[in-house]
């Protein structure tokens, strides 16, 4: 007999007799029970996974909006650490993209990939790309006495014209996803994709040296600060995030950071 019928008799059996009448089975019984818990298992693995990803991609994502992360051993320690510094000076006059221009001689002459030419990656474009467009601020000293980033680093056969506040590069055979257009210190990174970018990076389209000894063809011992903040990795692998302001001291005596508080809508 089915296992259904003969369940259903005991019971009406048990009714009659006035005995306790068995409880009632579902299907299957106790593998469905099992069944449900896998499921449910199952779904609660599933909600965990996304979270994780959200907790992860989301960072992520919000890390490089802002240009990149910083690589390599990395870390910071507070300024005074260096001990008494000496003042580097006031700011220059306003440059012709709105921040100050630098002060002194130009650290190298500008330099640029040629049209066509990839560097880290980096192309060397007919014209700006501007989908990603932030902007950072590099100033030099060595031995205490402040240097420039010129004009046209990164742009290939920089073309200026003089304005009221100075000159400022305009047009170019091409232009690197890293570039200058003043002598303000103003990295201009213009991608047509959203990358990190570093300033080992940016010395590389320059065609300039960047280690812990030396700056371009300035050698010794090199300090990088980083808004405000000793930098205490290599300072190749300083990233370049938007109106981050990074100082490289090359040799001694070691200045106050130079920073600006007006980026002009830049």
């Amino acid at each position: 007999m089915p296992s259904g019928k003969r369940a259903k008799q005991q019971r009406r059996a048990a009714a009659s007799e006035g005995r306790t009448p068995p409880p009632v089975r579902s299907n299957g019984g106790g593998p469905g029970l099992s069944r449900f818990s896998r499921r449910t298992l199952i779904i609660v693995g599933v909600v965990i996974v996304v979270l994780i990803g959200l907790g992860v991609g989301l960072p992520l994502a919000l890390r490089s909006s802002g240009g990149g992360t910083d690589t390599g051993p990395t870390g910071f320690e507070p300024i005074s650490k260096l001990g008494k510094l000496a003042s580097p000076g006031e700011l220059g006059p306003p440059g012709p993209e709105g921040p100050p221009l630098e002060g002194g001689a130009d650290l190298a002459p500008a330099g640029a990939p040629q049209p066509g030419g990839t560097v880290d990656g980096i192309s060397c474009d007919a014209s700006e790309q501007t989908l990603f467009h932030i902007h950072a601020r590099l100033t030099i000293f060595v031995n205490g006495r402040p240097v420039r980033v010129p004009a046209g680093v990164g742009i290939a056969e920089p073309q200026a014209v003089q304005t009221t506040r100075g000159p400022v590069v305009v047009r170019g055979a091409c232009f690197s996803w890293l570039h200058t257009h003043a002598a303000d210190g103003i990295i201009h990174m213009e991608s047509p994709i959203q990358r990190a970018f570093t300033l080992g990076n940016f010395f590389d389209v320059w065609g300039q040296p960047l280690s812990r000894t030396q700056v371009g063809p300035a050698s010794g011992n090199v300090t990088a600060l980083v808004d405000g903040k000793v930098w205490l990795g290599d300072p190749g692998d300083i990233a370049l995030r938007a109106h981050r302001q990074i100082q490289l001291e090359v040799g001694t005596p070691l200045v106050g950071q130079l920073r600006i508080t007006n980026w002009h809508g830049l």
